[in-house]
């Protein structure tokens, strides 16, 4: 049996950190928006009757073998952590090739950990049938992240993973809830341009400090999170009404606060890129994920997608070209032959 499946990765636009337990209990109205973008992550699995479990990572360049899943449970320091956790909630009853795939730049930001997870466990899921909705796919996914990193993780990163678009992820006491928020995506992909710092970081430390102060009583850091909740509920609806410059300027809001939250969030090189981007038609900017490196997101003018993109090249950043993902994870099963 072969079984193939992909999973986009994200950008997050506004309410992001909010959606860590618990952090959004104390802010009513949280919510996060982020959308999916046409980066995959991909899960290639393929049973074979030997019991050996074989584990390949195509982006990492790196693999490692196991004669057994018995042998695969007990590894303690295993070279690809991400599937081996997987597998082990999982527990397949065969042997079996795995092979991943990401078109996330390491540390870019975008949620390609999230994703891949999302992927593969996807693809399991079908394999050993046990039937796990998408949903209780996104709680499983979200624990075994925190196994993996040791720290608190949110919730936000599953949702474009799951199910594509753009899209609000309602927080509360009652749970978290998707909303799929209706944009015209022919004009919102004009106004996407991405660009990779080159420079790698930790989200889990960032984001356990941040939250870390929160719990702690930093009453400057809460002040800071009420205002992003203000943000991210503002900028819902500018979204909705289509409202671009708005949404810019909530988007420069809401950096501006998180920065304060975190100094360590920026760099010099992400500084530079807001500033002269900014000059060049770009409506608004943030850090992908926690920061310290990897993607910044920009929003901009129609029409001057170009401009941009050409004004951080040559300010030395990558551009990597996205659009928004329509949908989110599909899982395709073939017999092999």
């Amino acid at each position: 049996m072969k079984i193939i499946s992909e999973a986009p990765c994200r950008v997050d636009l506004a309410g992001g950190t909010l959606d860590i337990w618990p952090l959004y209990l104390y802010h009513p109205g949280a919510v996060t928006l982020n959308f999916a973008i046409n980066r995959w992550t991909r899960c290639v699995l393929e049973t074979q009757e030997s019991p050996e479990i074989r584990l390949r990572s195509g982006d990492l360049e790196a693999e490692e073998t196991f004669a057994s899943f018995a042998e695969l449970r007990a590894s303690k320091q295993p070279r690809l952590p991400l599937v081996t956790f997987v597998l082990r909630f999982f527990e397949p009853r065969t042997g079996l090739l795995l092979h991943t795939d990401s078109e996330a730049p390491a540390g870019a930001g975008v949620s390609g950990s999230s994703a891949l997870i999302i992927a593969v466990a996807s693809a399991l899921n079908r394999l050993t049938g046990a039937g796990h909705k998408l949903e209780k796919l996104r709680e499983i996914a979200q624990n075994i992240e925190a196994q993996i990193i040791r720290v608190p993780t949110g919730a936000q990163d599953y949702y474009p993973a799951m199910y594509g678009g753009v899209s609000a992820i309602e927080l509360g006491p009652g749970g978290i809830h998707r909303v799929q928020m209706k944009v015209d995506l022919d004009d919102f992909n004009e106004r996407i341009v991405l660009a990779y710092t080159g420079a790698p970081r930790n989200s889990g430390v960032n984001n356990w400090e941040v939250t870390k102060a929160y719990l702690d009583g930093n009453r400057r850091v809460e002040r800071n999170f009420a205002q992003i909740t203000a943000i991210a509920i503002a900028m819902r609806a500018a979204i909705e009404k289509g409202d671009w410059n708005e949404t810019g300027r909530l988007l420069r809001e809401e950096w501006s606060h998180r920065r304060k939250n975190a100094p360590g969030i920026s760099t010099p090189a992400i500084d530079r890129l807001v500033s002269v981007t900014r000059k060049a038609g770009a409506l608004g900017a943030k850090v992908c994920g926690a920061g310290g490196g990897g993607c910044v997101f920009f929003l901009v003018e129609h029409g001057a997608r170009e401009t941009v993109s050409r004004v951080i090249e040559n300010a030395g950043a990558e551009v990597l070209p996205v659009k928004v993902a329509p949908h989110g994870v599909t899982v395709r099963m073939t017999r092999k032959v």
